[in-house]
């Protein structure tokens, strides 16, 4: 961790640029930091853009670490949905984590493609070479990754200018009142645990939109639309409306209800994705079924097979 106090000549400077000046790292690494809420200015998460004010504390929440070195791996579990020279599309199962983290002890998809012969962008970290988008590692579903520097780039901004449609299905514990609508609550990480988040009003404006699809006794199956990209943002929104996600024993979940349906992750998937491809700008669009262990509690779920008492 590092502390300190914004000195005179930084005053009225993005942050993102004159804390990386301060503090060696570099402005990419710097504002990742900011991105993940690891950056607090005078005691609030901090935002890229924010003007810094002489004699702020600041405090940044990581150490510089040597680059995770990938390693090719064969996993058969994860399917190539599509490829060109551009990008390539992913149905990651759960278990396997959108980049290598430190800590984690498993396989990424970064790894798994290079396990398959298929090089990404070499922007970012040497970690997240590629990837424009992530997934929680119990979350199972489409995912993109860029193949070279131009697509990297184009992708990316598309994310952060919420061009690109992202659909997931989902099973909440309770029937939902109304059965449509949107959450709109901002996010921020927590205060008591390292790895989770809240809503929290200091936090990052977050958006979710939900609908309906299918209810059941003590339980609805909805399918829900960002328009921001939040960690945990789905689960913690849901968490907050009281109704959290069946399986996800982090943000609230009855651990009950997750056995009776033989599932050991939260129930969701990344049914739907669609954006202008980054080179030809046509529109592509790309859709994935349930893996087996969701479509089997669904299907329990369907047959009303077990109670919530």
């Amino acid at each position: 961790m590092s502390i300190f106090t914004v000195p005179e000549e930084l005053i009225g400077q993005r942050a993102d640029s004159g804390l990386s000046k301060i503090s060696g790292m570099s402005r990419a690494k710097l504002a990742e930091a900011i991105e993940s809420g690891e950056v607090f200015i005078a005691g609030k998460q901090a935002t890229k853009s924010q003007k810094l004010l002489a004699g702020q504390l600041v405090e940044i929440n990581i150490s510089e670490q040597k680059p995770i070195e990938l390693k090719p791996v064969t996993d058969s579990r994860l399917k190539v949905v599509f490829e060109d020279e551009a990008i390539v599309v992913v149905d990651k199962p759960a278990g396997v984590v959108s980049h290598p983290t430190v800590g984690f002890v498993g396989p990424s998809v970064p790894e798994i493609l290079l396990g398959l012969g298929i090089e990404l962008s070499t922007s970012g970290a040497s970690e997240r070479q590629g990837v424009v988008q992530r997934l929680d590692v119990g979350t199972s579903g489409l995912m993109t990754l860029a193949k070279n520097e131009k697509s990297y780039s184009v992708l990316k901004q598309m994310f952060r200018d919420r061009e690109v449609k992202k659909t997931y299905h989902a099973i909440v514990q309770g029937h939902l009142d109304p059965p449509s609508g949107t959450i709109d609550s901002p996010i921020g990480r927590s205060t008591k645990h390292e790895y989770k988040f809240r809503v929290a009003a200091d936090g990052k404006p977050s958006v979710t939109h939900y609908d309906t699809l299918e209810v059941f006794p003590g339980a609805t199956l909805v399918s829900v639309g960002l328009e921001t990209g939040r960690t945990h943002q789905i689960r913690v929104h849901f968490d907050a409306f009281r109704h959290p996600l069946v399986g996800d024993d982090l943000y609230g979940a009855n651990p009950k209800i997750a056995a009776k349906l033989g599932l050991d992750r939260q129930w969701l998937h990344a049914v739907g994705l669609s954006f202008r491809h980054p080179l030809s700008g046509d529109l592509v669009s790309f859709e994935s079924a349930y893996p087996k262990d969701l479509e089997s509690s669904l299907e329990v779920l369907r047959s009303g097979g077990i109670t919530f008492d």
